[in-house]
């Protein structure tokens, strides 16, 4: 994934003597077991270019891996298997349940899992090669849009906190921003933003920052893609979205926790190269790759994935089990459904 420009805000969060105390706070509260363990080596190109999964849906699924600095090849079907090297067009996998199981690479590029008759094609789940997760909508994004804009979210009874929106590029420099949904670079190839920012009510705001502090003690930053979402949007991806594809998208009729000022999309980026860390899945692509708990990909791909969710869930956030790039912070409930377009929340009320 290529990292985009980060906002750069015209002004600082003010340096109130709160903000002052969480700083110093986030300066001592470094926890040693944050990260998960040694950091593993990352495997070599050769062997990268194989870690993929092979085939359909379903059972017939399987996913090449790297564990412990070896290849393997797991499925349903196939049980776990040990893979070897054969030559730069050809692995062999010895598995419990199947024999004649290999994988080729065609003289075209074509990488394919062999096995007994079955040819199983490696999957891309509609990423394409800028690491951008597509779809095909199910009608016209435009027609969606003016849709969404005459309708209303849903009424919802009961008490909630007043909303505090902040901005959450000028909190820190350190913090960037990825707004693809401000881009035509977004799984719809449209843009339904009309400006990259990002907000959170303030109490996640302030524990977002704390995480974000103790990555970089750690050589990370924090890479926003979404927070704060507009009603209006929700109702175009749903609406935008195949059925299949619901599980990764929210229902407008119940609200989102994006809608709350409460849940963020986001990953880790190197502070010293500043280059997004590459993770198992692609943010927003809608495949099993995106679970939390996926086992495929390589082993640093999934320290650096258990890296970012310890260091959210240490200050309050869940991890949506669908979405390892997805956060909610833990009063979401508490704050209404809003429908505030990024044009009427001006820098000055957000960091006030």
């Amino acid at each position: 994934m290529l990292a985009r420009r980060p906002f750069v805000a015209s002004s600082r969060f003010p340096l109130g003597s709160f903000l002052l105390l969480l700083a110093a706070q986030g300066a001592c509260a470094q926890d040693n077991s944050l990260a998960p363990g040694p950091r593993p080596a990352d495997v070599s190109a050769e062997q990268k270019q194989w870690i993929a999964d092979y085939g359909p849906d379903g059972p017939m699924l399987s996913s090449l891996a790297e564990k412990e600095g070896k290849l393997i090849l797991i499925g349903e079907r196939l049980g776990e298997c040990s893979v070897t090297q054969k030559s730069s067009t050809e692995l062999t996998a010895v598995c419990p349940t199947r024999q004649n199981v290999r994988l080729v690479k065609d003289a075209s590029g074509t990488f394919v899992l062999r096995a007994g008759e079955e040819s199983l094609k490696r999957r891309d789940f509609g990423v394409d090669a800028n690491q951008v997760a597509r779809i095909q909508p199910v009608r016209p994004v435009d027609e969606l849009r003016r849709e969404a804009l005459e309708a209303s979210p849903p009424q919802e009874k009961g008490e909630f906190r007043k909303p505090d929106l902040v901005e959450l590029a000028p909190l820190d420099g350190a913090i960037h921003l990825d707004i693809r949904y401000a881009t035509n670079n977004d799984f719809l190839g449209t843009a339904v933003y009309t400006q990259a920012r990002a907000f959170l009510q303030r109490p996640a705001a302030e524990a977002l920052l704390r995480a974000h502090q103790k990555l970089r003690k750690l050589g990370y930053g924090l890479l926003i893609h979404d927070a704060y979402r507009p009603w209006y949007v929700t109702k175009i991806f749903w609406d935008a979205t195949p059925a299949e594809g619901k599980i990764f998208v929210a229902d407008p009729s119940q609200g989102s926790r994006h809608n709350r000022g409460c849940a963020v999309d986001l990953t880790i980026y190197d502070l010293r190269s500043g280059k997004p860390i590459e993770m198992p899945g692609t943010y927003d692509e809608m495949s099993p790759r995106s679970f939390p708990k996926y086992a495929g990909g390589t082993s640093l791909q999934r320290w650096h994935r258990e890296l970012l969710r310890r260091a959210m869930e240490s200050e309050g956030f869940a991890v949506y089990e669908f979405e390892w790039w997805h956060f909610d912070y833990k009063d979401w409930r508490e704050y209404p459904i809003q429908n505030i377009p990024f044009e009427k929340i001006s820098p000055a009320s957000a960091a006030n």
